[in-house]
C-alpha cells in the first residue's frame, strides 16, 4: 500500500460522523468551521489562526515529501500493573485506539522532509492525552538510536499530558531512557530538532523535549511541567495570562522560535539544509587537519 494510502488510512479510521458533526466551533473566536475546510488549512481556524490538535496521520502528510518508512510498528502496550479504576487499562487502550486509528501516542519512522533525510517522530494527544508510557518511551528511543547508526538528523513533534499513570514507575523510566539516547544522538555529531506543539508537559517536557539542539513551537501551544492551577495553589501566586504558552517562553529565552503551522515545513527544511551544510564542513576540516 502506498505510503499516503496507508496513512489517510489511519486517518480515516475515526467513526464516520453524521452532518452536524462535520462543523467544529473555534475556541478562540467563535467562528464554525467545516471539517473538510479545517483540513485543508491544515487543522487552523481561517479567521483567528487558531491551531487545532492536529492528529499524527495527517501532520506527517503534511511533511513528508514521499514515503514513510514507519519503525517499531511492532512494540504495543501491555498492562504490567494490572491497572483498573472504572475501566481497565486494556480497555482504555482498545477505547483511544478505536477512536484515534492509532496504536498508541507516536508514530515513529523515516523520511524526507525538503529533500533531506530525517528520523521523524509524531506524537498524538489523541490516543490517551500522548502519555508517555514504556512504548512511547521505546519507540522514541529506537527512533533516535536508529538515527544515531544512519546518521541522520531527528525531529520529533510532541504533544503530552506527561507520563502514563496506568504504568507507574515503567513510564517515568521512560524520561531517563530518552534521555540517554538523545546523548548517544548528540555525541554522533547529528541535532535533534523538537517541534513542541499544544500541549507539552510533564515528564515529556521534563525529558527529551526540550534537549533540542533546536527547539520551536506552534503558535500559542502550552508548554510548561505542572499544570497552572497546581502552582498557583503551592506558591499561593496568581501566575501571567499567557504563562506557560509558547510565545511566553520564547520571549524568556526558552524556546527559539514560535512558528505558524503553515511555515513549519519550511522551517524544517532550512534547518535541515543547515544541520547537513554544518556536517559537511565539520568533515573537510577533519579531513584537513
Amino acid at each position: 500500500m502506498p505510503m499516503a494510502d496507508w496513512l489517510r488510512g489511519g486517518r480515516n479510521r475515526d467513526k464516520v460522523r453524521d452532518d452536524a458533526a462535520q462543523w467544529v466551533k473555534c475556541p478562540s473566536c467563535g467562528e464554525v468551521l467545516y471539517r473538510p475546510d479545517l483540513s485543508a488549512n491544515l487543522d487552523v481556524c481561517a479567521r483567528c489562526s487558531h491551531h487545532f490538535r492536529m492528529r499524527a496521520h495527517d501532520r506527517i502528510l503534511s511533511l513528508v515529501d514521499g514515503d514513510f518508512e514507519e519503525i517499531a510498528r511492532g512494540v504495543l502496550p501491555a498492562d504490567p500493573l494490572a491497572w483498573t479504576d472504572k475501566k481497565g487499562y486494556p480497555q482504555k487502550l482498545a477505547a483511544d485506539a478505536e477512536k484515534s486509528g492509532m496504536d498508541e501516542a507516536v508514530l515513529c519512522g523515516f523520511a524526507r522532509i525538503g529533500g533531506f533525510d530525517v528520523a521523524l517522530g509524531v506524537m498524538d494527544f489523541h490516543f490517551r492525552g500522548g502519555t508517555m508510557g514504556s512504548v512511547v518511551g521505546e519507540r522514541l528511543t529506537r527512533l533516535i538510536e536508529a538515527a544515531t547508526e544512519r546518521g541522520v538528523p531527528c525531529t520529533i513533534f510532541t504533544a503530552s499530558g506527561g507520563a502514563r499513570m496506568e504504568e507507574g514507575m515503567l513510564a517515568l523510566m521512560q524520561m531517563a531512557k530518552t534521555t540517554a539516547a538523545v546523548l548517544r544522538l548528540k555525541a554522533s555529531g547529528q541535532p535533534l530538532i523538537i517541534v513542541l506543539t499544544d500541549p507539552t508537559t510533564g515528564g515529556v517536557s521534563a525529558s527529551f523535549a526540550f534537549q533540542g539542539d533546536v527547539i520551536i513551537a506552534e503558535r500559542n501551544a502550552m508548554i510548561g511541567f505542572a499544570g497552572r492551577r497546581v502552582i498557583e495553589q503551592t506558591i499561593r501566586q496568581r501566575l501571567p495570562d499567557r504563562f506557560q504558552t509558547a510565545e511566553f517562553l520564547l520571549e524568556r529565552g526558552h524556546i527559539d522560535a514560535v512558528v505558524e503551522r503553515a511555515n513549519l515545513k519550511p522551517t524544517l527544511e532550512r534547518l535541515l539544509g543547515y544541520a547537513r551544510a554544518g556536517l559537511q564542513r565539520r568533515k573537510r576540516a577533519e579531513l584537513s587537519a
